[in-house]
């Protein structure tokens, strides 16, 4: 790969549409590696999707594998539920901690690349939802290399575009349809500055490649400053990381997150609580209720008032969790004063992943 670029991408909800029409644009004599990171779930058939991919090219698509050396002309797809690395022009396939809630993460795979070819690293974000890809972009930008996104208009799940464009320094927003003949156009451009690799990044690339950890408070601080969180994934501490533009956290055992994400996972799991707490209402005022119909128990007597003061609760809870009712007091009122109804879990999924794609083969998330 001396002297080669290495093309990066990142794509979660729609992603294997994107891919195939992106990739029919690439020649088989790309100078050129191409790693993809299709967010998909645990259980998919990868091979398939290979499969489906090189219908489309003549780039030579395979299923990563550990050690498989890097080669221009090639395409790469992450495995499902492992993260895709690269180093010493290797591919790593590795099943360490998830970022952002992903593995395989395009974070993970960005950062790699990054430490390892610098310069010569070109990252793309197409389609998907939430934040997957911003942080990684930010890596290869501080290492010199070049960022892309697809354009957010084009996207069918405009998220992930949307989300690098808020928060790095994009070198060009490409419409999927002319992305390929750009794409090849810059690999065949000589890279002309080269810069150093940030500590930081070296350090964050080891610890996913499983070569360093960060075992203890001291050798974490080494990325940043402890701040009194706690890791949804895990519980344990959270360092804040201080290098770079994209505010990020990592706890000691290599699970990572952006602010963004990080907030989306306390949202949900304070909404899970709120939803616990209304079914033990819901389940205590049955009890009362059924106590002061068999004439049983302390409540027996008087009952009423205490159903009513419980169902007060019920109803104003349930207006918070259906209006968002924080900030519409008014609504919330109007629901205190309407029917107790059946708990209702949202519709959205907890995260993208959960998704089926558009064609419906259920295959990636």
């Amino acid at each position: 790969m001396n002297g080669h670029h290495i093309i990066v991408i990142g794509t979660s909800a729609g992603g294997m549409p994107a891919l195939c029409q992106l990739v029919g644009q690439l020649p088989g004599s790309l100078p050129a590696a191409v790693l993809v990171v299709q967010h998909l779930a645990a259980d998919s058939s990868g091979a398939y999707l290979v499969t489906c991919l090189a219908r489309h090219t003549t780039l030579r698509c395979q299923l990563a594998e550990h050690g498989m050396p890097v080669e221009p002309g090639h395409l790469y797809l992450a495995p499902p539920d492992r993260h895709l690395l690269v180093s010493a022009g290797r591919l790593l396939v590795a099943q360490g901690p998830r970022e952002n809630h992903y593995r395989p993460a395009a974070d993970t795979l960005f950062r790699s690349a990054a430490a390892h070819y610098g310069a010569r690293v070109i990252g793309v974000v197409l389609t998907g939802m939430l934040h997957d890809g911003t942080a990684g972009l930010e890596f290869i930008k501080r290492c010199g290399g070049l960022a892309l996104v697809q354009d957010p208009a084009d996207a069918e799940f405009p998220s992930m575009p949307e989300s690098a464009l808020r928060n790095v320094a994009i070198d060009d927003v490409v419409p999927l349809a002319r992305l390929g003949a750009r794409l090849e156009e810059l690999v065949l451009q000589p890279v002309t500055e080269v810069l150093p690799i940030p500590e930081d990044i070296q350090l964050e690339a080891a610890i996913a490649e499983r070569v360093v950890s960060l075992g203890t408070p001291a050798e974490a601080s080494q990325l940043g400053r402890q701040v009194p969180l706690t890791c949804p994934d895990c519980g344990g501490s959270l360092w804040q990381l201080e290098n770079g533009r994209v505010l990020r956290y990592r706890c000691h055992t290599g699970h990572a997150f952006t602010a963004d994400s990080l907030l989306k996972e306390s949202q949900e799991a304070l909404e899970e609580s709120l939803w616990v707490a209304i079914r033990m209402l819901e389940e205590r005022k049955t009890l009362l209720t059924n106590m002061s119909a068999q004439g049983e128990g302390t409540w027996s007597g008087q009952p009423q008032e205490r159903i009513e003061e419980i169902k007060k609760h019920i109803n104003r809870l349930r207006g918070f969790m259906l209006t968002g009712a924080a900030g519409h007091p008014g609504e919330a009122s109007a629901m205190a004063a309407g029917p107790t109804l059946t708990p209702k879990e949202p519709e959205e999924p907890a995260r993208d992943a959960g998704r089926s794609s558009p064609a419906g083969s259920g295959l990636w998330a």
